[in-house]
C-alpha cells in the first residue's frame, strides 16, 4: 500500500498549527466519487483527500466555477481525473442530470459524499419562511435527492470484487447541531437532525445490500462559512472555551475521516455518525462546577 501526500497548512489566522503533509493511504483505486460543494471548504479537502486516496473524483458547485476547475486540476495533479459540474442540489432535476453526466463519464460511482451545506441564520421570531425553506431544501432535502440517485447506482451495479467490499459507501454530512441546540441557527439545527435520522433510517434499510451509510459531524473546523469566529484573537478565544482540545479543527481532519470511513478498512461500520470537534460534544461547560 502506497500513500500519497497533500498539502495541509493551515490557515492564516489564530493559533494555526503548523502542519506538514497529510498522508492518505492509496486504497481507493477504481472507486470513482461525487462529492457535493466540492469547491471550497470541507467539500474541497474531501475531494482532494479522496483523489489522494486513490479515486477519481466529480467536483460539484452550485457557484464559482473557477474554484470547482482549480480544485478538478488539483485532483488531477495527484494523478486522478476529475470533472467539475454544476448543480444545485436542491433541485431534482440538476441533481438526476449530475449523478447522470457523472455515471456517463466514469461508468459508475462507488463513493458519494453529500456535503453541501449552508446557513441562512436569523433569531427565531425574525425567520422568514424563505430562510427556513432554503437551509431545510439545501441541507436536508438536497442530501435526500444526493442519497437518492446514489443508492440507485449502488444497487444496480452491486459488489465489484477485488474492488471494495461494499456495493457502496454513502456519507452525510452533518454537524455537532444535530445534538446540540444552536439559538438562531434553528433552521440549520433542524436540518441537522433531519440528516441524522435519515441517514440512521437509511442505513437500516440498505445495509443488507452491502451499501454503507454513515455520517460526519463536524465541529468547528476553519472555513470561509465561519469566519467571523476564528479570524481574530478575540473570537478564536472564545470558540475554544467550547473546545477541550483548545484548538480549531482544519479542513483535513474531516477529509481524513471521510477517506477511512468510505474504504475497506470501516467495512464494519455502518449508520454510524463520527464526530469530529476536538472534544465539543463533551459538553465544555460542565467541565468545573457542573
Amino acid at each position: 500500500m502506497t500513500e500519497k501526500p497533500i498539502d495541509a497548512a493551515a490557515s492564516a489566522g489564530p493559533e494555526a498549527r503548523p502542519q506538514g503533509p497529510v498522508r492518505f493511504p492509496v486504497v481507493l483505486e477504481g472507486q470513482p466519487a461525487l462529492v457535493t460543494g466540492a469547491n471550497s471548504g470541507i467539500g474541497r479537502a474531501v475531494a482532494l483527500g479522496l483523489a489522494a486516496s486513490g479515486a477519481d473524483v466529480v467536483v460539484n458547485y452550485v457557484v464559482d466555477p473557477q474554484a470547482a476547475d482549480d480544485v478538478a486540476h488539483q485532483v488531477e495533479a495527484l494523478g486522478r481525473k476529475a470533472i467539475a459540474i454544476k448543480a444545485d442540489v436542491s433541485n431534482e432535476e440538476d441533481v438526476q442530470s449530475m449523478f447522470s453526466s457523472a455515471i456517463g463519464h466514469f461508468g459508475t460511482l462507488h463513493i458519494a459524499v453529500n456535503n453541501a451545506g449552508l446557513q441562512r441564520d436569523a433569531p427565531f421570531h425574525e425567520m422568514t419562511l424563505q430562510q427556513w425553506n432554503k437551509v431545510i431544501g439545501v441541507n436536508l432535502t438536497g442530501q435526500f435527492l444526493c442519497a437518492r440517485e446514489a443508492i440507485r447506482e449502488f444497487k444496480r451495479r452491486g459488489v465489484v470484487k477485488n474492488v471494495s467490499a461494499a456495493a457502496g459507501k454513502l456519507v452525510c454530512m452533518s454537524s455537532v447541531h444535530q445534538e446540540i441546540p444552536w439559538a438562531g441557527h434553528e433552521n440549520y439545527a433542524a436540518s441537522k437532525g433531519g440528516v441524522m435520522q435519515m441517514m440512521r433510517s437509511l442505513a437500516q434499510e440498505v445495509a443488507p445490500l452491502a451499501i454503507r451509510v454513515n455520517g460526519i459531524a463536524p465541529g468547528a473546523i476553519r472555513t470561509p462559512i465561519n469566519r467571523p469566529a476564528w479570524e481574530t484573537k478575540e473570537a478564536y478565544d472564545s470558540l475554544m472555551t467550547l473546545v477541550p482540545y483548545r484548538r480549531i479543527g482544519e479542513p483535513n481532519d474531516v477529509a481524513q475521516a471521510v477517506a477511512w470511513l468510505v474504504s475497506d478498512a470501516a467495512d464494519y461500520v455502518v449508520g454510524t455518525t463520527l464526530f469530529i470537534d476536538g472534544g465539543m460534544m463533551l459538553f465544555p461547560g460542565f467541565a468545573s462546577g457542573g
